[in-house]
Order: C-alpha cells, then structure tokens, then sequence
C-alpha cells in the first residue's frame, strides 16, 4: 500500500439509508470511474464539481444501480487528488456492489481514516484539522461541537505554529552566535534571549492547561453512581437520562455489571456510570461486579455515593462526603427519614416524583466547575497534543536553565531543537509516521 494507490470506499454508515456514498480518490480515480460509469459523458469529460446522472456498471456490463457521479479534479478536492464521488441508493448490498464494482475496475479498498490523512500529506490541512474531523464526527455538544469546527479552521494549529515560530527564531540567533564567535552575546541580551524563552514557556503552559478540558470535550466528566444495594442508583441514573435505561427492582444485586450511559448538562458531556452495589456477597458474578465498582471509583472525576434516607445509615458510611470530588445524595425523600440522617447535609431527592433532580443536576455542574473540568475555551488540546507539549516545555525548560547558567550556545541550541521538534509533532511538520498510523487509524473508512 503506497500513497500513489487509488483507494474506494463507503463513505456513509453502514445500513439502509437514502442514500450511500462511496469514494475514489487518487491518481486513477477517474479512469476507474470512466470503466464503471455509463451516462451521456464519462467522467474524464465532466468538469468539476458538477453531478451527474448515470449507471454504474459491474463485471461484463450488468447494471448495479443508478446514481449521480461527480468528479473533483486536483488539487480542489477533500484529499488534494483527483477525487469522485459517486451517490448511489442506500442499502447495504448496493453500495457494496458499487465498492465491489470500483475495486475491480483497480481501486484497492482504503484504509480507516485514508482519504483525510491523504489531504494532510496533500497539505490540505495539518495534524490538528486533521484529528478535528474525527472530533467533529463523534461531538456529543454545543461546545464539543464547536470546539472541533474552529480546529478544523485551523485555531489550534495556528497557535502552534506562533510557538514554532519564535522557537526558530531563538535557535536562528543563537546558531548565529555560535557561527560567528566573534559576535559577543553581551549580559543583557542573554537576558533578552530568556525573556523570549519564557514567551514561548508561556504559550506552551497556557495550551496544556486545556488538557482537561479537552478530554471533558471528546470524552464528559466520568460521574460514578455508587452505594449500597437498593439504594436507588439505577433509578437516579434513569431520572438522570429522562428514560428507563436500567431495569429497576427491589431484589438487592440487581445491578452485577458497570452501566454506562452519556447525558448532555448545560453543555457538558456527562458520562454516567451505574455499578454494582456494595455490600459482603457470596455470589461469585456479585463479587466481580463490586471489583469493578471500585475500579470505576479510582477512575472518576465525581463520585454520588446516594444512600436510602428511609433506613439507617450503613455501619462503613457516616453521611459525609470525603472530598470535593464526592457528593452525597439521599434518596427517597417522599418516604419518611430515619433519625440517622437527621441534620445531614447531604442532597435530598426522590427517584420515584423526581424530586430534587434539577438541584442535584445543579450540583454536579457547581462540582465539575470547581474542580476546573467545565470546558469553558473551545481550543482544547487531546492526549496526544499534550505528550508532545509536555517534551517541548521540558525541553524548554533545559535550555532556559542553560541560558542562567551561562553554558555554551551548543547545549542551549540541543534543547531548544528538541523543543521545536516536539512542537512540530502536534501539526505534523515533522517524520512521525507512527503517530499518523495512530491518528488516522481512529477514523472510519471512507472518510
């Protein structure tokens, strides 16, 4: 498989639909087009961009079905190659006869995420719009939404690129002084020298600190439902979602596996995840699920420990939350409540009228906000963005410490290079061919 190959695929979800699109893009595209399309024109005699009716043919002229087929000529196309599109009927049969018909014809079948890392390697965008196209697909938010669209217009990768910049520009002036030894670098302009480093610190600081943030965006705040048995956990995470998605029961252990389910709060995506309740169990399915309840804890970003207001408080239990990453929520509120929690100041709701839900929905996004996890900046950097940001200000930091102490420009210049580089990783101006298989594999074929 090489870069040079013309590559086909199904663009649109597998399935019945309205209609399938299936793709070709490469330098043969249209002279397979020319061998699979029968209309008034072939393909290389349409002028680009328009569609056009016709039929799309198979093995010895059997006719598949009719489409519109477009030709998009290089380099005005998605991937910066000759490019067709061909919008046939929906259904999964047809359109994958029309693939079949298309890889016969010398297309070979693309790879997950192909046709956007050809328009990257094109120079049709950089890493980061790159890597906002998948973002864009899976956004479950506004803000999610938003986020992906001013990555996509290039507002991350601009902002790396001015970091870049001025990191060439400090290793242009100190390769000068190293070039030209006779050219003294006075105090005071080391001085200069730091202040720009700390710019450049600065800016890279700025970028990380959206970290989480970004993950919020792609992924929500990972909320854990726990707490005794019968406490009410899957009726709160139903009264949460607005549906019955959990099967509700008086039985203690009904619930022997994680449940996760996404609601959006005022914009942010939050992960809800119901477990297993807590309590001795000698069933061995029991146990397991209580194993992964408490996995799930270490991994949350807020705990609703909701405990039953109408019985006595659980012996390991005292009613209070342990940090600011815990709530407690007693439920049942339309029941009367034991003595044990008289005075608590824990939340009060009811599953059952829905009592209180709004005030707890409320709380949790006061929570997610002092624990600085509500998205507020739509320029959000992913995990991979941060890896390379994180070198680069280490680096960074090196050739700063370099510069105080007043080692030779050659220790500073290594830093600094490698800083650069690592900046480079995130919009890809850089040889990183693993990290563009670990990119562009995420994404679906055909897009």
């Amino acid at each position: 498989m090489t870069v040079s190959d013309t590559i086909a695929a199904i663009s649109t979800p597998p399935g019945e639909g309205a209609i399938a699109l299936v793709r070709i893009s490469g330098e043969n595209a249209i002279q397979v087009a020319d061998k699979i399309f029968r209309g008034k024109k072939q393909p290389s005699q349409f002028a680009s961009h328009v569609q056009h009716l016709g039929q799309i043919v198979g093995a010895e002229n059997q006719l598949i079905d009719q489409a519109v087929l477009s030709v998009h000529r290089a380099p005005a196309s998605y991937t910066g190659e000759d490019l067709v599109e061909i919008s046939c009927h929906g259904g999964t049969l047809v359109s994958a006869k029309v693939l079949d018909a298309c890889l016969r014809a010398g297309a070979r079948a693309a790879r997950p995420g192909e046709f956007t890392e050809r328009a990257f390697l094109s120079g049709k965008m950089d890493l980061t719009q790159a890597e906002a196209v998948i973002d864009l697909i899976r956004a479950r938010t506004d803000l999610a939404l938003r986020s992906a669209t001013e990555q996509l217009e290039g507002r991350l990768g601009d902002q790396i690129r001015k970091i870049r910049d001025q990191l060439i520009a400090l290793l242009a002036h100190i390769n000068a002084s190293i070039d030209f030894p006779e050219e003294d670098i006075e105090p005071d302009e080391n001085e200069t020298l730091c202040a720009r480093l700390d710019t450049v610190r600065n800016g890279i600081t700025e970028l990380l600190a959206t970290a989480d943030q970004g993950r919020v965006l792609r992924e929500g705040v990972r909320v854990v439902i726990y707490g005794a048995t019968n406490a009410g956990k899957s009726s709160l995470l139903n009264g949460l979602l607005g549906y019955d998605r959990v099967i509700v029961s008086d039985t203690h252990g009904t619930t022997r596996d994680t449940i996760e389910e996404t609601v959006n709060l005022d914009g942010v995506p939050i992960r809800l995840l119901d477990t297993a309740g807590l309590r001795a169990s000698d069933s061995e399915l029991e146990r397991e699920g209580i194993a992964r309840t408490q996995k799930s804890l270490q991994l949350a970003d807020l705990r609703l420990h909701i405990a039953d207001r109408n019985v006595a408080k659980p012996a390991h239990f005292n009613g209070v939350a342990s940090d600011l990453g815990e709530l407690v929520v007693l439920n049942k509120s339309d029941l009367p409540e034991h003595n044990d929690w008289k005075d608590s100041p824990a939340l009060r709701i009811s599953c059952t009228t829905g009592d209180g839900l709004p005030q707890l929905k409320q709380e949790i996004l006061a929570r997610i906000h002092q624990q600085n996890l509500r998205p507020e900046n739509t320029i959000a950097i992913n995990t991979r963005h941060r890896d390379c940001l994180r070198r680069a200000l280490e680096s960074c930091d090196r050739g700063r410490a370099a510069l105080r102490e007043g080692l030779s420009g050659e220790y500073v210049a290594v830093d600094l290079d490698q800083a650069m580089a690592a900046v480079g990783e995130v919009i890809g101006v850089v040889d990183v061919e693993q990290i563009l298989d670990s990119v562009f594999s995420q994404f679906c074929i055909g897009k």
